[in-house]
């Protein structure tokens, strides 16, 4: 997975926001939120552009694990069934806790916002820069499932 810009330039502004004075958060957050806002949707863009490259099979095994479980239509493919469906669930697990970790600093930081605390904003620094990284992960294993897709025949 290639590096991106807007994430490495956001991890930095955090791992800086860490020491920052609550005079400071409240001068800096508008630049906080963008930097945030724009590495997430470099990441949102980077998952999608992988996982445009999927197996169809891997497509449409993740889309049925991604539906609630009384909309889920039973594939007729045995091997879809299990190579497939496991494959899914590997990402799926990974795209999963990496959604907790974001809104767990969404709310970190919503809250540091309403106390206006610098202790909740610090601990929001750390938990972004903890999201993104859980995401970067999510993103390559959903990288590396595109050489296993092919390995169905």
């Amino acid at each position: 997975m290639r590096k991106l810009t807007e994430v490495e330039d956001a991890k930095a502004l955090m791992t800086e926001a860490v020491e920052w004075s609550v005079v400071r958060w409240l001068r800096e957050k508008k630049r906080v939120r963008k930097a945030a806002d724009k590495a997430n949707a470099a990441l949102d863009a980077l998952e999608r552009e992988i996982k445009e490259l999927w197996d169809d099979d891997l497509k449409s095994a993740y889309r049925e694990l991604a539906a609630p479980a009384n909309d889920r239509a039973r594939t007729q493919n045995a091997w879809v069934e299990t190579k497939m469906t496991l494959l899914a669930k590997t990402v799926k697990k990974s795209d999963d806790a990496a959604y907790r970790a974001h809104m767990d600093a969404e709310d970190t930081f919503d809250e540091a916002e309403r106390q206006l605390s610098t202790r909740l904003a610090r601990e929001g620094s750390r938990k972004a820069i903890t999201s993104w990284e859980v995401r970067e992960a999510a993103i390559r294993k959903a990288e590396q499932a595109i050489a296993a897709g092919k390995l169905k025949t």
